[in-house]
């Protein structure tokens, strides 16, 4: 009988060192509620002043990101708990499914600031774009995976055909922010998927020369093929002195917030340009410069890029631990995805970069894009998670 017990006892041990909760990086969760909780109160404090002057509820964003933030966390957890492996089988039906969707919402999507991109709900609006990130992800995963490391021509001629036909789609919304965020994860993932580096360059090359082409179509061809807001915002980026009364204005009332804040800011919900609503769009593109200015750089804005830092770390580290090429590139493209996000968002509002509203990610209001970041990293705490698992 002792050896039997024994022998229990060590595929008891066994089981529970193949079990997932063991494996679970903690870091991940903790930072991604952490910095949506510290996005909640900047939510909040970029928009109860008008809302309490205009004799609305004050709390009306902020309670509405803590309900986006709580179904976040339920959908991170949910995320992290289905085996990836399943969803890399369901990989091909997600992608014809957004595919549908993001047609859909091209006929029958609410417009917004000249952009068909959502879909009214009755409580908020849906963006798919974001979800097909997550959806592109997991596909481009499966696909090079089955090549096993090895992305040849006509693999990567694949591979590119399933993030350009989403992106086609979102170019037409005109949603070029969004569309620039297919872009960082393609080109993440081809890296690590096996790509030769000629092939990278030469794709980099062909890439440039299309965004050029894009934004001097009207010259070239007589026809424009972006909207006149996409248009000046890249001229008020590439000239930041002009036109500051009209499309540089967001710019220049950026960083004047920012500069206010100096080295420990102003201190919460007494900051001038957030109070009196100088930054536009504040609680989505620009909710960075509530830190700034509130919290200052050493209690603001270097704390939470230093959260972002470390939390992409772990990212990486997952992806190294990963028991599979499928888990390896499906962190790359959360990392991919939201190492752009994050340098784009706090570019813009620096002047580096030009002003895309790309939504600054667990921090920016919004149902779509705070939940498109929690379930990536449910994703990745999946992977890490099951690197032991048969």
């Amino acid at each position: 009988m002792m050896p039997q017990r024994s022998v229990l006892n060590d595929r008891s041990r066994h089981r529970a060192t193949q079990s997932p909760l063991r494996h679970i990086d903690w870091t991940l969760p903790a930072l991604a509620i952490g910095i949506a909780v510290f996005g909640g109160f900047m939510n909040y404090s970029s928009t109860w002043r008008l809302l309490e002057f205009n004799g609305d509820d004050p709390y009306f964003f902020a309670r509405r990101q803590a309900v986006f933030i709580s179904v976040g966390i339920f959908a991170m957890v949910i995320a992290a708990s289905v085996d990836y492996r399943i969803v890399r089988d369901f990989a091909p039906q997600l992608y014809l499914a957004i595919l549908v969707v993001l047609v859909a919402v091209l006929f029958i999507g609410k417009e917004v600031n000249g952009a068909k991109a959502w879909f009214q709900l009755p409580s908020f609006q849906l963006q798919p774009a974001e979800f097909g990130k997550l959806v592109v992800i997991v596909t481009l995963a499966s696909f090079a995976a089955n090549q096993g490391g090895r992305l040849g021509l006509n693999g990567l001629l694949n591979a590119i055909a399933i993030v350009v036909i989403p992106m086609v789609l979102i170019f037409r919304q005109p949603d070029i922010g969004t569309m620039l965020v297919y872009v960082a994860i393609m080109m993440g993932m081809l890296l690590i998927a096996g790509a030769k580096i000629r092939h990278i360059t030469v794709l980099s090359v062909l890439g440039i020369i299309m965004i050029v082409t894009v934004f001097n179509a009207e010259t070239l061809f007589g026809t424009p093929l972006l909207g006149e807001s996409q248009s000046d915002r890249l001229v008020a980026f590439l000239d930041q002195d002009a036109d500051l009364g009209d499309t540089g204005y967001n710019l220049d009332q950026s960083q004047i917030a920012l500069g206010a804040g100096g080295l420990t800011g102003r201190g919460w919900l007494q900051g001038t340009q957030t109070n009196l609503q100088l930054v536009p769009e504040q609680q989505t593109d620009f909710i960075f410069t509530a830190a700034g200015e509130e919290f200052g750089f050493m209690f603001g804005s270097l704390p939470l890029m230093s959260a972002y830092l470390l939390l992409m770390w772990r990212i990486l580290r997952a992806g190294q631990l990963s028991r599979d090429l499928f888990g390896t590139l499906v962190c790359a493209g959360v990392l991919s995805m939201l190492m752009y996000q994050i340098f784009q968002n706090l570019g813009m509002t620096m002047g580096i970069m030009p002003i895309t509203g790309i939504p600054l990610p667990f921090m920016s209001h919004g149902g779509s894009s705070i939940i498109t970041a929690f379930v990536a990293i449910g994703l990745v705490i999946n992977v890490r998670s099951h690197r032991f698992s048969s």
